[in-house]
């Protein structure tokens, strides 16, 4: 079978601060000092001391990263943020070059790593459809058979002939994801985007990934939604800090990512690498899963309450600040979500925070869980302005069912949760 992609030992390094500006106007202070400190400038160039060379800090985003795709799979690409994911795809979609190594692309690729890419904000939704279709070289008469087509799926024909600045992020995504899905590219690369969509368009956009996959076209998506990822690809590989330590088929590889960098003994603590720039003022500390003793444990039961313990800094006051917990199945299915100021009195309370360090607790119930492993994702963020911090996958932990409802009965339940009801039992007749 024909190598769609292949990927030969990439790596990407990034330098870390602002480029110096060429020029610079310097007040009367500055040339004085800097005449001043001139001899001492130059002396420890001449012994490999330059201020200027201990100044230029790189990264490397990506490490040695080699695969090799054959053409109608789809690859699933995997990992915890700040695993430069979405650098991968830039250099495959030619966005970028690697620092180091080889990408050979085999046919058209079609790209949408992020809202309305590709897109020129001055032209209407109909000049960027026909601008994107000539940039992967199609002619005229295959966009005209495509356009009815995209303009239905993205459901923007009331403003198909409006500058697409004045699109919402939401018109913007669906009208990008038609075009990319829709002109027939031989690759498709998805980024996680579909997250800018309400729950409809994702379903739709995930069926029409589906309908791509079946025609034979080669597809590589990124997502933190690991019942899409099961749902559309066969094969996934994990990154980690820019490498590639996993490839496999889907269900192990989801697995692999899962448990993978878990907490162990109930708690997660981060270091200061852990936590990007971006999120200051907030900056985590530690996440516990306790039982009813106060013990940090990786392994609750189901018939007792379980705390989980959010610890963090704040480096300066935050306003509307809300810290809140995702509880999924070890598959990435969401069971509930919850933030700490959900209730009135503590929005109130908590409306603004002081610097310092914090805890927000919560207390799930007994009689919640059923059988199984855990995740517990958290976020930072001020509603409708700003995420602080969001890790996905922050902790894990399994369920022991011993005393729980139903225990009687030898069959397993389905479902995520085995809530204790409050039944009853009535005779009415004879």
């Amino acid at each position: 079978m024909t190598t769609a992609i292949s990927v030969k030992n990439i790596g990407k390094q990034y330098k870390i601060g602002a480029a110096e500006s060429k020029f610079r106007y310097n007040m009367l202070r500055d040339v004085i000092m800097d005449t001043v400190y001139a001899p001492v400038r130059i002396a420890k160039a001449m012994i490999g001391k330059s201020d200027r060379r201990q100044n230029q800090n790189y990264v490397w985003a990506l490490k040695d990263v080699s695969f090799d795709l054959e053409e109608g799979k789809v690859l699933g690409i995997v990992g915890r943020n700040g695993a430069w994911k979405s650098t991968l795809l830039k250099i495959l979609s030619r966005v970028t070059e690697p620092t180091v190594g080889t990408v050979s692309v085999r046919g058209r690729v079609g790209s949408l790593l992020e809202v309305g890419t590709g897109f020129h904000p001055e032209l209407t939704g109909r000049e960027n459809i026909y601008m994107n279709g000539a940039i992967l070289g199609m002619r005229r008469a295959e966009i005209d058979a495509k356009f009815d087509e995209i303009v239905d799926f993205s459901e923007v024909t009331q403003y198909i002939d409006t500058p697409v600045k004045r699109y919402s992020s939401g018109m913007y995504l669906r009208l990008a994801f038609a075009v990319a899905a829709h002109l027939e590219p031989e690759i498709l690369v998805v980024d996680e985007v579909l997250a800018v969509g309400d729950a409809e368009f994702q379903k739709k956009c995930l069926g029409k990934m589906g309908d791509v996959a079946q025609q034979g076209r080669t597809v590589l998506f990124v997502s933190h939604n690991m019942s899409a990822i099961l749902r559309l690809t066969q094969e996934a590989v994990v990154l980690n800090k820019g490498q590639l330590i996993m490839r496999g088929p889907t269900q192990e590889a989801v697995d692999f990512y899962l448990s993978s960098g878990q907490a162990q003994a109930g708690e997660r603590i981060w270091s200061m690498e852990d936590v990007p720039a971006a999120s200051a003022p907030f900056r985590p500390i530690s996440l516990r899963i306790k039982n009813r003793s106060g013990k940090a444990v990786d392994t609750v039961r189901s018939m007792e309450s379980v705390t989980v313990e959010f610890e963090y800094q704040l480096d300066a006051p935050v306003t509307g600040l809300r810290v809140g917990m995702y509880l999924s199945t070890i598959r990435g299915e969401y069971v509930f979500t919850s933030f700490d100021t959900d209730a009135p009195e503590l929005f109130e309370k908590f409306d603004s925070r002081k610097s310092g360090r914090y805890i927000s607790r919560a207390e799930i119930p007994a009689d919640v869980f059923n059988e199984g492993r855990y995740t517990i994702g958290v976020n930072a963020s001020s509603f409708g302005v700003r995420r602080y911090f969001m890790d996905e996958n922050a902790i894990a932990f399994n369920v022991d069912i011993t005393g729980a409802p139903g225990m009687h009965w030898a069959e397993p339940r389905v479902g995520p949760v085995r809530p204790r009801l409050n039944w009853a039992i009535e005779k009415i007749g004879d």
